[in-house]
């Protein structure tokens, strides 16, 4: 099956309708799902990576896992933050498949990104840009999560760079948005390191799968109907992998509750944004705070995140209210 969407908005409604009324009924090892085998999405224009639905629209814990990956972690401790359910993939802190170290210090010394880049930068036509995620150890004893990507694949054609990453198995509702922005994030930043324009997005998958816990939220996603094509802004900064300890840092104060002025530390508005939806994150839910960074937020779709996180922070404030 393939399907071809100039957003992620548009792939995952023609996904979710095909799993919903063709997948086969599969009992997989975290559940009963709905499945189709060998899929091939293609997004025509990868900077439409985030949702514009109320509920599929949440970029802060796709760019906790992007600030994962980027500074090579494999700690619980980070990532459980934005996504709780890591806790259940972790062995004394450290989860096995984090995609990180294999990116940039694969068996504690490869820099897979490193390595390709010097690839493109000397034959941008090369065949050989492949960065490895699945190793032959991770068969070799019982692990509670093994990567789901087993490569990625970076191509330059015309002054373009695309990307294919091949999936040995993806959750459609819970991973695949995450996939998606993650990897395209980081296809944006390889293709500024090299000059060159960025390219489509392709996404292989030997088994593509809907949980049936997921039905009804998919379902209920299906009937917000389609929404208009959004692309993030163009990505700035010729070598944005420089701004990652920058990133670090900030995040690691946010963390602490200490203050960050996204403009003295970003070097251009498309980072001081970034850097402010790090901030509506760890806000400790005040409504002022709040305010100060839709209102400053240079991208306006970023102001309804700002907004959908507001009211979220105000749903958890009632239920604590309630089971106190």
């Amino acid at each position: 099956m393939e399907i071809t969407e100039d957003s992620l908005d548009g792939l995952l409604i023609a996904l979710y309708q095909a799993l919903i009324s063709g997948g086969a009924e599969n009992d997989g090892t975290r559940g009963e799902n709905l499945e189709l085998l060998g899929v091939t999405l293609r997004l025509t224009k990868p900077r439409a990576r985030l949702s514009r639905s109320e509920d599929r629209g949440k970029p802060f814990s796709a760019l906790g896992e992007l600030l994962w990956y980027l500074t090579a972690s494999n700690k619980l401790e980070f990532i459980e933050q934005y996504i709780p359910h890591y806790k259940e993939e972790a062995r004394d802190g450290i989860v096995h498949g984090a995609y990180g170290p294999r990116l940039f210090a694969m068996r504690d010394k490869i820099n897979q990104v490193e390595n390709v880049l010097t690839i493109l930068s000397e034959n941008p036509g090369s065949k050989r840009a492949v960065i490895q995620l699945f190793n032959a150890e991770d068969i070799e004893k019982r692990y509670p999560e093994v990567p789901c990507t087993t490569s990625l694949q970076l191509i330059g054609r015309q002054s373009r760079l695309h990307m294919s990453v091949t999936m040995r198995s993806n959750d459609a509702y819970m991973g695949l948005p995450h996939d998606v922005f993650c990897f395209t994030m980081i296809q944006e930043m390889m293709a500024n390191t090299l000059g060159l324009e960025l390219g489509e997005y392709y996404h292989y998958v030997g088994s593509l799968h809907l949980y049936k816990k997921n039905i009804k939220d998919a379902t209920l996603y299906l009937e917000e109907g389609h929404q208009t094509t959004f692309e993030m802004p163009k990505m700035t900064q010729s070598r944005p992998f420089d701004l990652v300890p920058t990133l670090e840092a900030v995040e690691a104060k946010l963390r602490h509750g200490e203050p960050v002025d996204a403009n003295a530390v970003a070097p251009d508005p498309y980072w001081a944004d970034i850097i402010r939806l790090y901030q509506a994150y760890w806000a400790s839910g005040d409504d002022a705070t709040l305010d100060v960074l839709q209102n400053a937020v240079t991208t306006p779709i970023y102001k309804n995140y700002i907004n959908g996180r507001r009211a979220m922070k105000r749903r958890i404030f009632r239920s604590r209210e309630t089971q106190g």
